[in-house]
Order: structure tokens, then C-alpha cells, then sequence
């Protein structure tokens, strides 16, 4: 079997585009992938391109570790977001294929199943005002929809350090959240790397009596030593620490485990390099008892991976999940993922991913002129597009 044509497409909303690549063979099976490239579509899309006829076509799709050697050695220079975005895509639609060809699940393809459900988290459910009545209420409408674990980010725009008044608005939010849910229900503060060390440490302490399940992405994640700083101060809080959907490759985690800078790490399947990458990650991990919760901002496709790997992965903690709060066309652009019930998904099933690309509701929604700054007031609320 033989790759013969590389497509990409794009899914648009209010706040992301997701780009698709949808392979193809010389024995008529089809696989795709998927990625939410943050402000970078053309980039990951003008990537792909450019690789596929140097280095895809002609491939035989069983041979994932070949596509991984030419993609990140033979393009000699260093690989970094844009590559590892378009190798994940590329790489995420060969193990569609594989699985399609021999009529199996993905993750039965990489060692089987040690779990018979996925833990699921929310994110994305808080579009609100930020008032501690409408995340409350937000929250509240987020655990009817089966979850039992919530992630959110509390902190409006702040960078290295915050007011006073925005400290204590920020307590006043998670209070809020916890009072309006109750003690069984997980929250997962986030930081998005907002925070130089001390203003992170204080923070986690202030939050902690609200006993969140983790820390996110305390400090802007070039600077692993600022991060052990961070661990060291809040480990005694009983909290972890989780870290690594901007970490791109395999040696960038080496500092990481080596200090024991992070208890969870979240790699990203559609930005690292797709699954096999994330698979070896977290055998690696696993030797530093380190938990796996990878991080998801994508649509069914990449999620559908990202729960095979979950299924197969001993070291897996929890998945994210955005893709019940955002326009229901996302999730009719490739059916078959399975729901959240209970706080928990299904394992996947069928061959392959186990979804089946709509080409005709991706048409329907064109790429849009988004940039989603993380930074700007009530960037929250995931109204990206540009004026």
C-alpha cells in the first residue's frame, strides 16, 4: 500500500480553525488528522504541503517510524511547533488507514486496552461574564452534561503579576465554582504560563484550601528551572503540577523529568508529533511516576486519537474535551467519537480513529480571520474573530 494524495481543509468557528488532512492510498482506504494550530493555519497547513511530496507520498502508511525519521531528521533543521503540527496530522491519518486495513482499533494496535473507560474533563464551558454568579452558573450547566471535572482559567489577562483586586476576584471565582458544584466535583485551575514564580506560588496557596485536582502551566514554559521552583513550593500544598501542551519534541521534556519539575505532563498528540511520539512520552514518564492528562483543543478527529491513546497508556490521568461547548457543527464534522457519560467516554470503536469525515459540513464552514489572544480582557468568552 501506497500514499498517493495529501488534501488539508479547514473547519471554521468563532474562536478556532481546525485544519484537517485527509490522506489517501493507492488501495482506496482514507485516513485523516486533525489540529488546532493557534493563529498558525497556514502555517501547519503550508508545512504539510511542502513535506508531501519529499517525503509522504509514495509511502507505505505502515510505516509510521519511517515518516517520523524523514519528517524530523532528514529535513535536517531542528523540528519545532509547525512541524511536529503537520507530522501529527499526517501521522494520525496513517494510523487511521493501518486501522481501517486491519479492520482494528487503534489503540489495539498499540498494546491494547488497560482501561475500559476514559476519565473526561470539561473546558471551554465558561464563556460567561466574569462574575462569580455566571460561573457558577456555567459550571452548574457543565455538570449536567455528565461531567465530574472542570477546567478553567480564573485569572482574566494578567502576565507575571496581578492587582490585588484581581487576586482577590480570582479567589472569589473558584469559590464560586466550588460552592455551585460541590466537593465531588474536580476543578483544574489553569494558568496558561501566566505567572513569573512568586506571583504563581502565592496564587496556589490562596486557591488551595478550594483543593484543586492540579496547577496548570504556572510560568511561561521556556524556563523548566522556574517551574521546579514552582513544584518545590507548592508540593507541599498536596497539589500537582501539570505542564507541556508548548513542548514540542522529545528532548524538551529531558530537563522536565530529569528535575522533577511537573507530577503531570500534557503533551499535545496533535502538536508532538501525532500518536507513537505521545506513546513513547509517556513510557518515558512512567519511569519518573509522572501521570499523562494530554492536552486537547482539537475537534473529533484529534480527540478520537488522543482517547485511543488514553485506552493503551498505563500512566494516563485524565482527558480534555471542548467539543461539547462549541457549535454543534464541529461535532457532526466527523461523527463516531463517543459522548461523555458519567465524567467518563467510552472507549472508541470501530477501525481505524472510528470517525468517518463529513467533507460536506467542513465546506459548509470555512476557515475564519481569528486570532485568539489569551492575553486581552474577557478572552475568555472565545469571541476570536477579527473585526
Amino acid at each position: 500500500m501506497r500514499i498517493t494524495k495529501i488534501e488539508t481543509m479547514v473547519l471554521g468557528t468563532q474562536w478556532r480553525n481546525l485544519v484537517i488532512v485527509k490522506v489517501s492510498t493507492d488501495e482506496g482506504l482514507v485516513g485523516v488528522g486533525e489540529s488546532r494550530p493557534i493563529n498558525k493555519v497556514e502555517a501547519a497547513i503550508g508545512y504539510v504541503r511542502d513535506v508531501a511530496d519529499r517525503f509522504v507520498i509514495g509511502l507505505d502508511p505502515f510505516d509510521i517510524e519511517q515518516l517520523v525519521r524523514r519528517l524530523t531528521v532528514e529535513d535536517y533543521g531542528r523540528p519545532g511547533e509547525i512541524a511536529m503540527t503537520g507530522l501529527a496530522m499526517i501521522e494520525m491519518a496513517c494510523y487511521d488507514i493501518i486501522g481501517k486495513a486491519l479492520n482494528q482499533p487503534v489503540y489495539r494496535l498499540l498494546g491494547g486496552a488497560v482501561r475500559d473507560r476514559i476519565k473526561a474533563y470539561a473546558n471551554g464551558w465558561y464563556t460567561v461574564e466574569r462574575t462569580p454568579e455566571e460561573f457558577a452558573a456555567a459550571a452548574r450547566r457543565a455538570v449536567a452534561k455528565g461531567y465530574r471535572a472542570l477546567k478553567f482559567d480564573p485569572f482574566g489577562a494578567g502576565y507575571y503579576e496581578a492587582e490585588r483586586s484581581e487576586k482577590l476576584k480570582t479567589i472569589a471565582l473558584v469559590e464560586a465554582v466550588c460552592d455551585a458544584v460541590g466537593p465531588d466535583v474536580e476543578l483544574l485551575i489553569e494558568m496558561h504560563g501566566r505567572f513569573n514564580p512568586v506571583t504563581a506560588v502565592e496564587m496556589a496557596r490562596e486557591l488551595a484550601p478550594f483543593k484543586p485536582s492540579w496547577y496548570e502551566e504556572p510560568v511561561p514554559p521556556a524556563n523548566i528551572p522556574a517551574l521546579k521552583k514552582v513544584a518545590d513550593a507548592v508540593a507541599p500544598l498536596g497539589i500537582p503540577v501539570a505542564t507541556g501542551e508548548r513542548i514540542h519534541t522529545l528532548h524538551e521534556y529531558r530537563d522536565l523529568l530529569e528535575l522533577h519539575a511537573a507530577d503531570v505532563i500534557q503533551p499535545d498528540i496533535a502538536h508532538f508529533g501525532g500518536i507513537l511520539n505521545t506513546k513513547k512520552l509517556a513510557a518515558w514518564a512512567d519511569i519518573y511516576y509522572v501521570l499523562m492528562a494530554p492536552h486537547n483543543v482539537g475537534g473529533p478527529i484529534a480527540t478520537a486519537a488522543a482517547l485511543h491513546l488514553a485506552a493503551c497508556t498505563p500512566n494516563f490521568k485524565i482527558q480534555e474535551n471542548f467539543n461539547d461547548f462549541d457549535e454543534p457543527y464541529v461535532l457532526a464534522s466527523a461523527p463516531g467519537l463517543p459522548m461523555v457519560e458519567n465524567g467518563y467516554f467510552t472507549l472508541p470503536t470501530g477501525p481505524g480513529l472510528g470517525v468517518t469525515l463529513d467533507e460536506d459540513v467542513v465546506a459548509a464552514h470555512p476557515e475564519q480571520r481569528i486570532h485568539f489572544n489569551l492575553f486581552k480582557e474577557d478572552w475568555h468568552k472565545r469571541n476570536a474573530r477579527m473585526k
